[in-house]
């Protein structure tokens, strides 16, 4: 039986990350490790929810060479899992934060994933879906899937779970938005490749994502970095600051983020409090290295310091 929430991650990666006060091209740089972790986005969403006290379901594609983490994780948390093993391994990044808050992406590619193992994914995957309020899709889509084959699952999704959360980018962003997910959550840069055209303010950025909203799209989240976050819908918009935080590392703050919004949406919040709610997370999250919530009191102490503003 699933959980109220599935998440889908398609393209996990274990995650290496570390600290170097300033990266120099070309020459030798040396990095502090902080930690090397099973990860990739919908996980990341998954681990978070764990620690807000919810039951999780996680699917996706995990390479059969070096599974065992990823497999440990899922044990000690509690995500029931529901993962397809492919024939290889999955993916290292490697995410280096510098003393100014910079972080540089090294993804590497993992497994490819061929026609017929798809198609028997995509089915299978609909079977455990009865008993999901909220569907998280996150990440990038590894070597081999079709754009048209991965927006008509998306759709096919939606049938069964219409409260479809899609967190991606570059082709998978654009290919996944023709199947009208409930809530996407692009950040500034990605919303401009969406609409095509720069944006410059946030008067333009809100405009940009009611653009999205009247294309079908019910709920548009976009993400600010240290300025906060948008959230707009057909009836109400909002925006909401953190205050300044020093950041460790950034990686994982849009993922806990989105598992922020599951929670307020599962809550019963409302989409002010949820946003409110969401932003706290992820503003707590840069503070630390890896992804989780290890201290509620400052959570709660984060929450009273977000600033909310209508729209």
């Amino acid at each position: 039986m699933s959980h109220r929430i599935v998440t889908f991650t398609l393209n996990p990666a274990y995650d290496l990350i570390g600290y170097c006060q300033n990266i120099e091209l070309g020459d030798v740089n040396l990095v502090s490790t902080n930690d090397f972790l099973p990860a990739g986005k919908g996980i990341n969403v998954a681990k978070v929810l764990c620690d807000l006290e919810h039951k999780v379901t996680a699917s996706g594609f995990l390479g059969d060479l070096n599974r065992e983490a990823f497999s440990h994780l899922f044990s000690q948390l509690g995500i029931e899992d529901k993962f397809s093993a492919i024939a290889g391994r999955t993916r290292i990044n490697v995410k280096l934060t510098e003393e100014s808050g910079s972080v540089t992406d090294l993804n590497f590619s993992g497994f490819t994933v061929d026609n017929n193992q798809w198609q028997s994914f995509a089915e299978q995957s609909l079977s455990f879906l009865s008993d999901a309020e909220i569907v998280v899709i996150s990440g990038s889509l590894p070597k081999g899937i079709d754009l048209t084959a991965f927006s008509n699952w998306i759709a096919k999704i939606k049938t069964i779970c219409p409260k479809v959360i899609f967190d991606s980018s570059r082709d998978a962003l654009a290919a996944g938005l023709k199947a009208k997910p409930w809530l996407i959550k692009p950040n500034d840069k990605e919303l401009e490749m969406l609409v095509g055209y720069s944006l410059s303010s946030i008067d333009e950025i809100k405009k940009a994502a009611f653009d999205l909203v009247s294309r079908g799209i019910e709920n548009v989240i976009v993400s600010l970095g240290s300025k906060g976050a948008l959230w707009v819908s057909k009836q109400e918009a909002w925006i909401a600051k953190p205050p300044k935080c020093k950041v460790t590392s950034t990686v994982g703050a849009g993922d806990t983020m989105v598992a922020g919004i599951v929670h307020g949406l599962l809550s019963n919040y409302s989409i002010k409090q949820t946003l409110i709610f969401a932003c706290a997370v992820s503003a707590l999250s840069v503070s630390q290295a890896g992804v989780g919530i290890s201290d509620k009191t400052k959570l709660n102490e984060m929450i009273e310091q977000i600033e909310i503003i209508a729209g």
